[in-house]
């Protein structure tokens, strides 16, 4: 599922070119991206536990030949037209990450000692954050809707390899922390305030688990040079990561977040972030990722709700 999303999220990229549109480029990785689905499709449907195979069977047919499937999305790029392209991959993107929250329930490690009173999410949350502009303007129009004073994004947040990181935060979200944050925008990211005024979470140490690891590091950094990478990369456009601790760099942040604008022009070797493996990334955006480039500093998280997941939060004895 990994290798086809990075097939797909290729062509986020793809259609920013000011240019003419490589669409050649973007039909061979939908094409990569059907072989993939097609050919592994047993072993796809039989990561999902029985209880929810046929939720993931339906998913995994509209994935295919569904209205907004990889099949109407190679038909989209044959028209070339970007924005049926856009909305087609965005759809396309959502039911991948929809396939990818029914998947192996449970943590398949044992936390260390140290971390077991902490926050622990065992599998993956859904996140939903309603942004509202600060001075009064408006977000873009959905396709054929009116401009909204409100928009709605949704995050995927990954416990399977940052289980204290996203359990931190989707109890940061259900205690109703980031209701009324502030948000501040660069070039390379938006990012929540610090909280210092409202923050109940924990010093989260830095977690990151390297990809091909069976558990998560703590409180250290990936060699990306010599070859680290990590599970979740923070090099995809809308990964969603905490802050680093104000006093050092080997915890993260108990409250600050941001998303990462990740635009592979201005990348390392590799395509990579220089940022790469230095953050406990813990999520993705998955659902408004068009919202992020339009948040501009001083708009506001209005509310942010678990909307799923809630029952693979564990929480500490407050004793």
């Amino acid at each position: 599922m990994k290798t086809i999303q990075d097939s797909l999220e290729e062509i986020l990229y793809l259609l920013r070119i000011p240019q003419r549109k490589p669409y050649g480029t973007m039909e061979g990785n939908v094409k990569k991206a059907l072989k993939i689905a097609t050919d592994e499709k047993d072993s796809i449907l039989a990561s999902i536990p029985t209880d929810l195979r046929e939720k993931g069977s339906t998913l995994y047919a509209s994935l295919i030949d569904g209205k907004n499937g990889l099949q109407a999305l190679l038909a989209c790029i044959k028209d070339k037209d970007p924005d049926k392209v856009s909305v087609g991959l965005a759809s396309s993107l959502d039911t991948i990450a929809e396939l990818e929250l029914l998947q192996a329930p449970g943590l398949s490690f044992l936390l260390p000692e140290q971390y077991q009173r902490y926050p622990r999410l065992t599998g993956r949350g859904t996140v939903e954050l309603t942004i509202e502009k600060g001075d009064g303007s408006t977000f873009s129009p959905e396709a054929g809707g009116e401009p909204r004073k409100t928009a709605k994004i949704q995050v995927v947040i990954d416990g399977y390899s940052a289980p204290l990181t996203a359990g931190n935060f989707a109890k940061l979200v259900i205690d109703e922390a980031y209701n009324g944050a502030n948000l501040r925008s660069t070039d390379q990211a938006v990012l929540s305030d610090n909280g210092l005024d409202k923050s109940n979470g924990y010093s989260v140490p830095l977690e990151i688990k390297p990809s091909g690891q069976f558990e998560p590091l703590y409180r250290t950094k990936l060699d990306v040079q010599d070859g680290e990478l990590p599970t979740l990369p923070l090099s995809v456009y809308g990964a969603v990561a905490m802050a680093h601790s104000e006093v050092n760099e080997e915890h993260s942040s108990p409250y600050q977040f941001f998303f990462y604008l990740y635009d592979k022009r201005n990348a390392g070797l590799g395509g990579l972030s220089f940022d790469e493996g230095e953050f406990s990334v813990f999520g993705y955006a998955t659902a408004g990722r068009d919202i992020l480039s339009q948040i501009k500093t001083g708009d506001v998280i209005r509310s942010a709700k678990l909307i799923e997941g809630q029952d693979r939060l564990v929480l500490p004895d407050e004793k």
